[in-house]
């Protein structure tokens, strides 16, 4: 890839942090007791269109162990409580994806949990650039966590962005680790360190809202026909079930799923049931640090 070229993709992953940041900051406001998620995440997604970005994936809104995948059902009427909530964010522009994450505690009474993953990825940022090897970028995250009393989540860790793909290689893990890959100037990744106070590990909740399609194969069933055209526009990318069309969704997706045309995302969630904090933003590596897209 040329140097113009190069410019020109990493333009359109700045253009799509930027978005992402007004489309995060309008979103926090709402998040609030009694307010519903169905409204924040339709809000953030609806925001993204209107900026000239497009979801990178559905808003995903965690609350306290979960830690990840949780999106509202359609016609959701589930409200805020004092929860600790993980509001997770991706916008692509052209397919150049910006992924961001914060963490609200309605509670009041996690703040030094917030602040565990939020200084994990302050303390990454400082020490990442041309030449860093990802297991030492995971080794100072584990360790600003533990400093605050808790414990990383193991099976959980940052990744690579690449157009209309939002986990790819490298992967950047939440511990440290002797061997990992060494990033390089224009890499694409999202850093995103889970800091928990339960065992340090997620496992699936059962909850299905997202999906993602792996490779279109031939079906039978007309409805799953049917969704494998609408499912086109996504180019890939995970889609929430509340975005398809409603007549005999369910037949459809079962249809596809036993075919292994889709991905399934269910919750995950803290195996012993602790609350989880995260935080993440996208950085471009250079010479000499990196620059964070989605401030």
């Amino acid at each position: 890839m040329g140097e113009e070229e190069i410019e020109t993709v990493l333009g359109k992953y700045r253009a799509a942090g930027k978005i992402l940041a007004e489309v995060k900051a309008a979103a926090l406001s709402r998040v609030k007791e009694g307010a519903l998620l169905l409204e924040v995440a339709e809000l953030v997604e609806e925001l993204t269109r209107e900026k000239g970005g497009e979801p990178a994936f559905p808003c995903n809104i965690s609350r306290n162990e979960e830690a990840a995948h949780a999106t509202p059902a359609i016609d959701d009427r589930t409200v805020f409580g004092a929860d600790l909530v993980k509001l997770d964010i991706g916008v692509h522009v052209d397919g150049y994806i910006a992924d961001s994450a914060v963490t609200v505690d309605l509670s009041g009474e996690h703040g030094d949990l917030v602040e565990a993953a939020e200084a994990a990825l302050a303390a990454a940022i400082m020490v990442i650039h041309d030449g860093v090897s990802t297991g030492e970028v995971g080794e100072v995250i584990e360790n600003a966590i533990r400093e605050h009393g808790y414990r990383p989540v193991v099976n959980l860790s940052g990744h690579g962005l690449a157009q209309y793909d939002a986990h790819v290689r490298p992967t950047i893990p939440n511990t440290r680790s002797e061997h990992g890959p060494v990033l390089k100037e224009n890499d694409v990744v999202a850093i995103e360190p889970f800091a928990t106070d339960g065992v340090g590990k997620v496992t699936e909740g059962g909850l299905l809202e997202i999906y993602g399609l792996i490779r279109a194969r031939p079906v039978r069933v007309r409805e799953a026909k049917q969704l494998l055209k609408t499912l086109e526009q996504y180019h890939g990318l995970p889609f929430a079930k509340r975005w398809l069309p409603r007549e005999r969704l369910d037949l459809a997706l079962r249809t596809l799923s036993t075919a292994g045309t889709l991905r399934e995302y269910p919750v995950l969630r803290e195996e012993g049931g602790g609350m989880v904090s995260q935080a993440e933003h996208t950085i471009i590596v250079t010479k000499d640090g990196c620059e964070v897209t989605t401030k």
